[in-house]
């Protein structure tokens, strides 16, 4: 999922260095849409797997406080990773262009309207600046557990190096 973000936030941040109207900059922006559409897809996935499954357990046991707080950036976390790519559908959606899905044009959610758009826009753009911050936050929290606390936490994120 971190790949995933940091291909999305990069291919939105790269395409202001190119002029409007450049093949690159489309693609740039394509690709922003499909792995923003791939994010909610993964996490829909994910959600199923954290609702159902067991986590691992952290070792040793945080403060309660902490355990909340946790769960908190977690449901953040969550909203943002469904919130956001469902927003940028309906800002293509409202704005009439097409919504590219890996070689699929998915229908659009709601009828073209230019105000509903310039809503929508500014609500997803404030979307991504929260969401560097709760990323960075998230990143911060796992690091500091990793090497002052010396929990398991960050190797528990981690895929498995048996």
């Amino acid at each position: 999922m971190l790949l995933m973000f940091v291909a999305v936030y990069a291919c939105i941040e790269l395409h202001e260095f190119f002029p409007k109207g450049s093949d690159l900059r489309a693609t740039l922006k394509t690709w922003h849409f499909m792995l923003g559409l791939s994010i909610l897809v993964l996490a829909s996935l994910r959600l199923i797997v954290y609702i159902t499954g067991t986590a691992p357990r952290i070792e040793p046991d945080p403060p309660k406080w902490q355990m909340q707080l946790a769960k908190l950036i977690h449901v953040a976390l969550y909203a943002l990773m469904i919130a956001m790519p469902l927003a940028g559908w309906l800002l293509l959606s409202a704005e009439g262009k097409p919504i590219p899905f890996f070689g699929v044009h998915l229908p659009a959610l709601i009828g073209k309207s230019k105000f509903l758009a310039d809503v929508i826009e500014e609500i997803h753009e404030a979307g991504g600046t929260i969401g560097y911050f709760l990323i960075g936050l998230h990143a911060a929290a796992a690091l500091y557990h990793h090497y002052f606390v010396r929990d398991n936490t960050l190797r528990r994120m981690l895929p498995n190096r048996d």
